[in-house]
């Protein structure tokens, strides 16, 4: 007989099962463009104190020179998980100068496209097929979508949460099978409600004019008075068309039913030509323009908001280590830049993201069908752009609800998740997150993209300056704080070690850059 939610909870409510809830393991990746006081893009190169952006675990860069990516290690604790990407932000704005973090997801004021510098990873083999990869990136959907910042957030349970679950439900598969399918299972009820989290937190409703470079949309744009455009009803243009999306990626199916059906259809994207990037080339004049002309060059290509992951050896693509290790955690990846949050993501949405996605783990998850998949991206689709519309109807397995219903409907199921959470933590902080949100569904005006909306069209304020000053505001409260978790010489010490690790991987390669991709494509 299946076990349902209300099964499980009660399982895990036992004295001796409840502490596995605090051993929740969650990782925070914080994208920041870095920018000048007057709100232009910064044209520094990566600063050489913050350490080699190649080997660094915690300061790294995404796209470009100027896109800054912090990471925190797994923490067991949300409030440590805050602290240490605190501290990362405390050391980096010590050392870049005058210069600022960007708190919005959609670019601040960028002149000319074409001169965001690609991220520089030295001279291994390694490094040049990182920056090959972004010159792909430029040449097929342009870099203004390339410097949109975003948080993503990784969470895993701990395994003997998992051989609790598989005694529950009496799973005789091995271990780590039973894990990477449970995983799969959380993935599809996160396709089914994930919805919710750009209407929660979507954080980027208007644009700098810029970010279009001169560029027609067919986006029923509206302009404030100080020139931004923006969509009435939008939460997050970052997970539009407009935003962080890939046209060419619109005909993969990529089904999450189960781990090996998963891989398979990433490794083919991976091998599937396109008739579009075969245009640009690959090698031009002996420059590398993409990696290859596939759908994919790369795993990391695929724009999914989430994706199933394992922390991989060295030189093995990420699919090979599923494959051979299965799923060790998620990454949730729609979640915008925070604007009202000094680090991009605040405590409040930790607690929450812990209470959906427990849940989500926890809830009966069918087999999604290629129409049902569909379905759920499209419900998606339509929150980002009309989300706080009060008109909205979203498609549940053909029930069609308002976001006030159906987002009703979900938080009274997660109630008893929170309860859950609390009882193992000692606390009520997660009933009081819970508590928080649903005043969100019950009053749009509550979200952040409504707040941010009017801040830019009803008080009149220009977008760039109401980011600026919070730049600015965040910058001396972080540089006010004491460090928490870390210190100034762990970073020094991190950034030398860094830079030493480059020199050391530059110095061992034994073939071409050729004849790497060569390897690392057929291998």
């Amino acid at each position: 007989m299946t076990k349902s939610i209300k099964d499980f909870i009660s399982v895990l409510n036992q004295p001796n099962n409840i502490q596995l809830l605090t051993e929740i393991g969650r990782g925070i990746e914080r994208e920041s463009l870095r920018t000048l006081p007057e709100g232009g893009l910064s044209e520094h190169t990566h600063y050489e104190n913050l350490g080699a952006a190649l080997t660094h675990p915690e300061i790294t860069t995404d796209y470009s020179e100027t896109l800054l990516e912090f990471i925190t290690p797994v923490s067991q604790s949300p409030e440590l998980a805050i602290a240490q990407l605190e501290d990362i932000h405390k050391f980096v704005l010590s050392n870049i100068n005058d210069e600022l973090l960007w708190p919005m997801s959609m670019p601040c004021f960028v002149k000319d496209a074409d001169k965001i510098p690609l991220a520089n990873y030295g001279t291994s083999n390694i490094g040049k097929m990182k920056t090959a990869y972004r010159q792909g990136l430029k040449n097929r959907y342009g870099s203004m979508m390339q410097v949109i910042s975003g948080i993503h957030f990784n969470f895993s349970f701990p395994k003997s949460f998992w051989q609790l679950m598989q005694k529950e439900v009496s799973n005789e598969q091995p271990i780590d099978d039973f894990i990477s399918a449970q995983y799969f299972s959380l993935i599809r009820n996160y396709k089914r409600f994930s919805w919710l989290l750009p209407y929660l937190y979507g954080s980027s409703p208007a644009i700098c004019p810029s970010f279009l470079q001169n560029q027609n949309t067919d986006l029923p744009f509206k302009q404030s008075n100080n020139g931004y455009l923006y969509l009435p009803h939008a939460t997050s243009l970052r997970m539009s068309d407009l935003g962080y999306t890939n046209n060419e990626q619109s005909s993969l199916y990529i089904c999450y039913n189960s781990l090996e059906r998963y891989i398979e259809q990433v490794e083919s994207a991976m091998t599937l030509s396109s008739k579009q990037f075969s245009s640009i080339g690959v090698k031009v004049n002996g420059h590398y323009q993409q990696l290859n002309s596939n759908v994919l060059q790369i795993e990391n290509e695929l724009y999914a908001p989430i994706r199933p992951k394992r922390v991989a050896n060295s030189g093995e693509k990420p699919s090979q280590a599923l494959k051979n290790r299965g799923v060790e955690y998620i990454e949730v990846r729609v979640l915008d830049v925070n604007p009202f949050a000094e680090t991009g993501i605040n405590l409040e949405q930790i607690l929450f993201l812990d209470i959906f996605l427990l849940f989500c783990a926890l809830e009966v998850s069918p087999e999604l069908r290629l129409e049902e998949q569909q379905l759920f991206e499209n419900n998606m689709d339509k929150v980002v752009m009309y989300g706080r519309d009060p008109k909205l109807k979203l498609n549940d397995f053909n029930q069609h609800k308002s976001i006030k219903e159906w987002g009703s409907e979900l938080f009274e199921q997660m109630k008893p998740i929170a309860t859950l959470l609390d009882t193992a933590n000692s606390s009520t902080k997660y009933s009081e997150a819970l508590a928080t949100e649903l005043n969100k569904i019950q009053d749009v005006t509550k979200t952040p993209s409504a707040k941010l909306l009017d801040i830019i069209v009803n008080q009149d304020e220009p977008l760039t300056e109401y980011a600026l000053n919070q730049a600015q505001n965040f910058k001396k409260s972080l540089l006010e704080k004491p460090y928490q978790y870390f210190d100034e010489q762990h970073f020094k010490d991190r950034a030398k070690k860094s830079h030493a690790d480059q020199k050391a991987i530059e110095s061992s390669d034994t073939i071409n850059f050729d004849e790497f991709l060569t390897h690392y494509f057929t291998t």
